[in-house]
């Protein structure tokens, strides 16, 4: 296979090219000497070929987005982002190795490595649920290495935002990482989807290969699509790797979203405890907590600003974290190392929380459906929207079917299905199936999301499984 020519590096005011690191489908990566404050860094920098409106649109979106986040120490830092002079937009970041994404191949990581990565990398992945972010696009490539050895997330959708014009691509670098559900098209990511393909990156890190790469036949992507869809996790061929480990990610992999751990910080959780189990110094969680006040950012009445980033809101994950706290977190936190949240990471995640609220209040939160990156929900109704009327509900043993009419929606619109448990779903379909337990009463409201807008939500539908 041919490979294609770097681009020129771009001229940038401030900044002096150096070399190239790397290239990919749809940008190259330079290096770059910055000259005031003096120091080396990464940037991204996308190919002329590929930009449209559409994609600087996007990349605004995507650098705004990175930019808030990046507060965390688990995720990469941007400083800067533009235009250059010849129409290429670029990202200024934190130079890092990629080193991490070669290694495993050569050399599978230790298990408390693995742990210490997971543990961060998954706050990282938690603080962005907690801001309504979706990464969808984890996997060992997109986890980077500082210089004092680090592990930051990196790629929060810039080039999978692209992949609509080359979905062939796109989904073949992420598919040995990707839930089956999302590999099915039954949803464009949830937060239990996330919570899969970090098991999956966390497994790949240990045996050398994805979890369902074979060394003895095909590993296109037809045969690995078919694989996951099966879910049938081959055994850790490591007699170093405990038992409990095997079985904290043979969960995180279920074939079945509702036997995962519920977010990523019960995954985090389970991780911490084996830690603690073999020995090791617990891995600190950096994730953002939720018993602040967030009414004190904002005018009280500006219910768009605070609604759209509160972690308390009706069906988000920090809501349904805290209902689960006196089974789950209580019980984590009994055997693992409080998390510790000082007093400059509360400023660090109080202006994050900021930033969200001025890109709300601007208009600039987007769905990016066809990228990597998405958000999760926003609250309110936006009335320029068809809204969802007739949701019925039918029983199929213990499935319960949800299905409504089409109320009129636009090429590109999806609709946003609400779970009672507070999981949230993006899908083209007009139905939704739901596996529940005899006895269980389940509730559903479907909404229409278009560009970043969510329509007035559907009236709650109900169905309860027979207990007999």
């Amino acid at each position: 296979m041919t490979r294609r020519r770097p681009s020129e590096p771009p001229i940038l005011p401030g900044f002096s090219h150096v070399r190239l690191l790397g290239s990919g489908g749809f940008a190259d990566v330079f290096l770059y000497e910055q000259n005031m404050p003096r120091r080396q860094v990464a940037v991204k920098v996308l190919l002329a070929d590929v930009v449209t409106e559409h994609v600087r649109r996007m990349f605004q979106v995507e650098a705004n987005l990175m930019a808030q986040l990046s507060s965390h120490p688990g995720i990469l830092t941007v400083y800067q982002a533009s235009i250059s002079a010849d129409g290429r937009p670029y990202l200024v970041m934190e130079l890092c190795s990629a080193q991490l994404a070669s290694r495993y191949r050569v050399e599978p990581l230790s298990v408390p490595d693995v742990l210490r990565i997971g543990v961060q990398i998954g706050s990282a992945i938690e603080t962005a649920h907690r801001s309504g972010v979706l990464h969808r696009d984890i996997k060992p490539s997109n986890i980077l290495m500082t210089a004092y050895g680090h592990p930051v997330l990196s790629d929060f959708g810039i080039a999978s935002s692209l992949g609509a014009a080359s979905a062939t691509d796109s989904i073949g670098l992420s598919v040995p990482w990707s839930a089956p559900e999302v590999l099915l098209d039954e949803t464009a990511g949830t937060v239990q989807s996330e919570v899969w393909s970090l098991g999956a990156t966390l497994y790949t890190l240990l045996a050398g290969r994805s979890p369902f790469e074979v060394t003895d036949g095909s590993n296109g992507t037809d045969e690995l699509i078919a694989r996951i869809t099966r879910a049938r996790v081959p055994a850790l061929e490591r007699e170093d790797v405990p038992s409990t480990v095997e079985s904290v990610l043979r969960r995180s992999l279920s074939r079945d979203p509702s036997r995962r751990q519920h977010s990523v910080l019960e995954l985090v959780r389970d991780l911490q405890r084996v830690e603690a189990e073999m020995g090791l110094m617990t891995t600190q969680a950096d994730v953002a907590m939720d018993d602040w006040a967030l009414a004190t950012m904002a005018d009280p009445g500006d219910r768009t600003i605070v609604r759209a980033v509160s972690p308390r809101a009706p069906g988000s994950p920090g809501t349904r974290r805290r209902r689960r706290r006196s089974a789950t977190e209580v019980a984590a936190a009994a055997q693992t190392a409080p998390e510790v949240v000082g007093t400059a990471t509360r400023r660090r995640a109080l202006r994050s929380r900021l930033l969200v609220a001025s890109l709300v209040a601007v208009g600039l939160v987007v769905v990016a459906l066809g990228g990597t990156a998405t958000w999760i929900a926003i609250d309110g109704g936006d009335r320029d929207l068809p809204r969802v009327s007739n949701v019925e509900a039918s029983l199929d043993g213990s499935t319960v079917l949800f299905s409504w009419r089409d109320p009129g929606i636009d090429v590109g619109d999806t609709y946003q299905v609400q779970v009672t448990d507070g999981s949230t779903t993006f899908q083209s379909t007009t139905q939704f199936a739901v596996a529940a337990s005899a006895g269980d009463r389940v509730c559903v409201t479907v909404r229409v999301a278009r560009d970043g807008r969510l329509g007035a939500a559907s009236d709650e539908k109900c169905a309860e499984v027979d207990g007999g």
